[in-house]
């Protein structure tokens, strides 16, 4: 049984968590998680029978965090480092050695965790760009809606946009997603030479036709009612075959899908989970707002990727 198969129920996030939890505990690597809602996240997922966690960082503060909120870690395995600092990068290490098949954010940043990762001699770089993604589960939206990208490349560039597009095509079909359909909006819907959006946006689905893009189908530039709405579409006589039907809502920048993302989950109520993609592995990262829900299923998501790579 597919995510799909399921979505008719509209408890997208929920389905995620139940069907991964189902295909067994996935060993992860958690990094540095020495305060209540990285530690807490960590254990929840273990306990729902998503992950195998490895605690990585000061055995101390892990301990610590642990007593303060009357947790039993006792069943857990421990890596400690001499230093918070120092917790990426062995889990990088870990999970090189074949100790770990996702690595989750703990209580440090994401830009240095994701240092670790993209490090040339010891991360868990591959050929692609990294990039997030937001999964949504809108109440309007008649399936899981996802976001790409809102927190890891501020400016991409028409290349990194390539890759952004096909981290986000993969990871869908991971999900049981066949043909995922991709929308590359602007403000507009036309190729204007002075928006660069709407001429990267063509040349991105021109890339797909060539074969630089496989596995979606593409589309854009559209603006977001055209992709998310085919009355909308159809209101202002655009033929696309992914109006109304969208999977992947591709902004221009970072600000732009931020927004997208965060406008969505304050303004239309949708719960959300993320996921950075192109490394080695799944990047579990939750912000440290994140709802017990978003944390979950963020956890699933990954557990989805390996399963499927294992395929």
């Amino acid at each position: 049984m597919t995510v799909q198969e399921t979505s008719s129920q509209h408890r997208h996030l929920e389905t995620f968590i139940e069907l991964a939890a189902q295909s067994g505990k996935v060993r992860t690597a958690v990094v540095n998680p020495v305060d209540h809602n990285s530690l807490m996240g960590a254990i929840e997922a273990a306990q729902r029978g998503l992950i195998e966690p490895v605690l990585i960082g000061p055995e101390h503060l892990i301990r610590a965090a642990a007593d303060s909120e009357g947790i039993d870690i006792s069943a857990y395995e421990i890596l400690h480092t001499a230093h918070r600092h120092m917790a990426p990068k062995a889990a990088c290490g870990l999970i090189r050695e074949g100790g770990a098949a996702t690595l989750m954010k703990g209580s440090q940043s994401t830009a240095e965790l994701l240092s670790a990762v993209v490090d040339k001699n010891t991360g868990l770089r591959t050929e692609r760009r990294l990039s997030h993604v937001f999964v949504l589960d809108v109440p309007t939206y008649h399936k899981p809606l996802i976001v790409t990208d809102a927190a890891i490349n501020v400016a991409p560039d028409l290349m990194v946009k390539a890759d952004i597009a096909q981290n986000a095509i993969n990871f869908c079909k991971a999900l049981g997603i066949k043909e995922p359909k991709l929308a590359i909006l602007s403000a507009v819907e036309k190729v204007k030479p002075g928006i660069p959006s709407t001429l990267e946006a063509a040349a991105l689905c021109k890339m797909a036709d060539r074969g630089q893009i496989t596995g979606g189908i593409l589309d854009g530039p559209l603006a977001f009612d055209n992709a998310i709405s085919l009355e909308a579409a159809n209101d202002k006589h655009i033929n696309s075959p992914i109006s109304g039907d969208v999977d992947i809502l591709m902004p221009p920048n970072i600000e732009s899908a931020n927004m997208i993302a965060k406008q969505l989950i304050y303004l239309a109520n949708a719960s959300a989970a993320g996921i950075a993609l192109g490394a080695t592995v799944p990047i579990i990262l939750t912000s440290r707002a994140e709802k017990p829900l978003g944390r979950l299923a963020s956890c699933a998501l990954a557990s989805h990727i390996v399963k499927h790579q294992e395929q």
